[in-house]
């Protein structure tokens, strides 16, 4: 393994480099143990060293998939999918973007390209871009790709350790409780019945404190604004569970506005009627503020990201204005 791959998780270095050969048939080896780093078993996300020796059996890509991935390079070859994504910040380590709603962070799962492949297209010179974390395909806001493998690794180590701030705008039903600041209820997720164990569905659950499958998961939240039918919530994680916040908020009955996994759906149906007003045709649920250290210098950095401009306007619509300042 060379240096300058060190870092990456098995499953994430295998898919992006045995092309064409599905997911599920990836994650099945590694869970038989036919991958092996140094000739030990490993999990999907243990991350590779310098110096590392990485043994895997044969595959054989079927005709079916070469196909596809024949046609999805000559796609990319015309530059169809390419595009290019607001900036927030752009150095020689990072980009950071405002990434907008129902768009995927990568392909899989049905999605040809998502973000990351997308902005490769857009940036055909560019040596190195990988994502540092994850934003779920309906989130907007603030999302970070490395431009080297030094400050991919360094962001990364942030938001495990959790040296990062992540706090998100999201607009709730009803009025939020304004005393309930901290949710700490363990999360679990599961797959829905029949799913594959690596292409199906998942779904997240609050279990009790005392569940072995329960993870240790905590919220904090700080109503901003509200009517008597909306509540516009800054929440701030402190674990990055997946479907953290659309399940915290609703397991407490004050669902996201939008989602179709954990939401009202009769209301997300009504807020989407073309003759409603306000409306609102997606999930309000938006990475607002991010807080790191710079990878190369240290420097503390917080970064903001506007509401999108269908968010700001239901804003207007659905809650009071703000106090204005007392004139003399």
């Amino acid at each position: 393994m060379d240096e300058d791959l060190a870092g990456q998780r098995v499953d994430n270095f295998l898919i992006r480099h045995l092309k064409g050969v599905p997911k599920t048939h990836i994650y099945r080896m590694i869970r038989s143990g036919e991958v092996r780093v140094n000739k030990g078993r490993v999990g999907a996300d243990t991350r590779l060293q310098a110096g590392d020796l990485l043994r895997v059996p044969p595959v054989r890509i079927s005709e079916r998939v070469a196909e596809k991935e024949q046609a999805m390079a000559a796609q990319v070859a015309q530059g169809a999918p390419a595009r290019d994504f607001p900036v927030l910040l752009e150095d020689d380590s990072l980009i950071a973007i405002n990434k907008p709603a129902g768009v995927a962070v990568h392909g899989g799962s049905g999605v040809s390209f998502g973000v990351i492949e997308q902005l490769r297209m857009a940036r055909p010179g560019a040596k190195f871009l990988e994502l540092v974390h994850r934003l779920d395909r309906e989130t907007s806001g603030i999302l970070l790709v490395a431009k080297k493998r030094s400050a991919l690794k360094n962001l990364q180590d942030q938001f495990r350790t959790r040296q990062t701030g992540k706090t998100y705008l999201a607009m709730v039903k009803g009025a939020w409780p304004a005393k309930l600041k901290v949710l700490d209820k363990p999360l679990h997720k599961y797959l829905l019945d029949g799913q594959d164990a690596q292409a199906g569905e998942r779904r997240v659950k609050v279990v009790s404190r005392d569940d072995p499958y329960g993870m240790p998961s905590v919220t904090l939240v700080k109503v901003r604004a509200a009517s008597a039918d909306y509540s516009l919530l800054e929440v701030t994680i402190k674990t990055g569970r997946t479907h953290q916040i659309r399940v915290h908020l609703a397991s407490e009955g004050h669902p996201i506005l939008g989602d179709d996994k954990y939401g009202d759906f009769e209301l997300n149906k009504a807020l989407a009627r073309a003759n409603t007003q306000p409306g609102l045709k997606r999930m309000f649920l938006h990475a607002w503020r991010l807080q790191f250290q710079h990878p190369a210098t240290g420097e503390p950095l917080a970064l903001l990201a506007d509401l999108a401009p269908e968010l700001a306007r239901f804003c207007a619509a659905a809650l009071p204005p703000p106090p204005q300042p007392d004139t003399l």
